[in-house]
């Protein structure tokens, strides 16, 4: 069922530099009739993509619009952001922990760490994924051009993590309105003045944004999201016409060399350790509540939408470790020391779902002396797609 859990419209407050949500409980009114998705429920989109196999030749204040959806005077202006800013009684409050790592405390459904260490290998990730893939739907600097008068064109990014990739956009495109959404404050020491961080629970909704954005962004988020057809929804309401939407996901699985899904279960202590790691994470992120197999539908709930056109599909295949000959070294090392990482920042997720702690230490010190040895030739698999929501005709 889409639109579920949601809440409208929302109250925006500013601390000192930042912005923060404060939903309050009144149900949106539903969606016309031809704007509902119905989801697939087909897992082999194989005939319907192209697969780009590795990317290397990848490519190079908010101010509301007139078709938003909520009152101006609710919504912060924005502000100049200062990390500093955050006060320690609110940093009290967003954060919590947990078998030694620093949570979210907004979240029960993302269970994983928002610490220094997290941010530290989401900015690795991010450097990663811009050299394999590239920063840019080949369309971004059209649909970002100021050529609209009166309106700043805008961009948001959801779940951003670090903040590099908005950061990023907010650098290249600096006339533009840049707002970073998460369940924490961006960290931050250089944030550009055009941009602006939101402490905000997406599950809640997005009605608040709708038609301000001419970009919407989110990689990876899936873990920590209840029904990502829905925010799909949502997503192409916050757009405005000719918009990008910018999704990335994974399934939680691993490949072996020749794409096939390693098939291993939580019943078994036993290698391969990297993909009996992730089926414990896999099982635990599903019954947290996240939408864990979205990557697997991403393409066919953006291509069956009817507010969006000229939707493309990518996948990236990524050796999980410096096996692959014709592979950048580089980049698989990065690839292991971000799985190494993340196995330590799943601790939370894994413990909190019940893993006995020697369960939990024997999957990490064998998948560290897996990964240091290249021994098993695995891949992930990331799944991308981008598409324009449709002009009004």
């Amino acid at each position: 069922m889409l639109y579920k859990d949601l809440c409208m419209p929302s109250k925006s407050f500013r601390l000192k530099g930042y912005s923060f949500m404060a939903h309050i409980t009144r149900l949106p009114p539903p969606l016309p009739a031809h704007f509902l998705m119905h989801t697939d429920t087909n897992t082999d989109d194989d005939d319907v993509y192209s697969e780009a196999s590795f990317g290397f030749d990848a490519a190079s204040g908010i101010a509301s619009s007139h078709t938003s959806h909520q009152d101006v005077s609710m919504r912060s202006a924005s502000p100049t952001p200062s990390v500093m800013s955050v006060s320690s009684s609110f940093r009290a409050q967003a954060y919590k922990h947990e078998f030694g790592r620093g949570l979210n405390n907004y979240s029960e459904v993302y269970r994983l760490p928002a610490d220094d260490e997290e941010l530290e290998r989401l900015d690795s990730q991010h450097v990663m994924f811009k050299e394999i893939m590239g920063n840019y739907h080949p369309k971004m600097a059209e649909v970002m051009a100021d050529n609209v008068p009166g309106e700043p064109k805008a961009i948001l990014d959801l779940g951003c993590g670090s903040g590099m990739w908005i950061m990023d956009a907010a650098k290249d495109f600096p006339n533009c309105s840049a707002v970073a959404v998460d369940l924490v404050p961006m960290q931050s020491l250089h944030m550009p003045p055009n941009l602006r961080s939101e402490v905000d629970d997406i599950n809640l909704g997005l009605e608040h944004f709708y038609g301000d954005f001419n970009v919407v962004h989110s990689r990876l988020i899936s873990s920590g999201i209840k029904d990502y057809a829905g925010l799909i929804d949502h997503i192409a309401f916050v757009l405005r016409p000719g918009g990008i939407i910018d999704l990335m996901e994974y399934d939680f699985h691993v490949y072996d060399e020749h794409h096939r899904r390693v098939e291993v279960d939580t019943n078994t202590i036993a290698g391969p350790w990297w993909a009996r790691w992730m089926a414990f994470a896999n099982d635990a992120a599903r019954k947290r509540g996240g939408d864990v197999d979205a990557a697997t539908h991403l393409y066919s709930w953006v291509k069956n939408h009817p507010m969006f056109e000229q939707v493309e599909y990518r996948e990236f295949w990524i050796p999980c470790s410096p096996w692959k000959r014709d592979f950048p070294r580089h980049l698989s090392m990065i690839m292991r020391d971000d799985i190494l990482a993340f196995s330590k920042a799943g601790r939370p997720l894994l413990l909190g779902n019940g893993v006995p702690d020697d369960v939990v230490r024997e999957l990490e010190v064998n998948l560290e002396r897996e990964q240091k040895a290249a021994s098993q030739r695995h891949f992930v698999r990331l799944q991308c797609v981008w598409a324009l929501k449709k002009q009004i005709t």
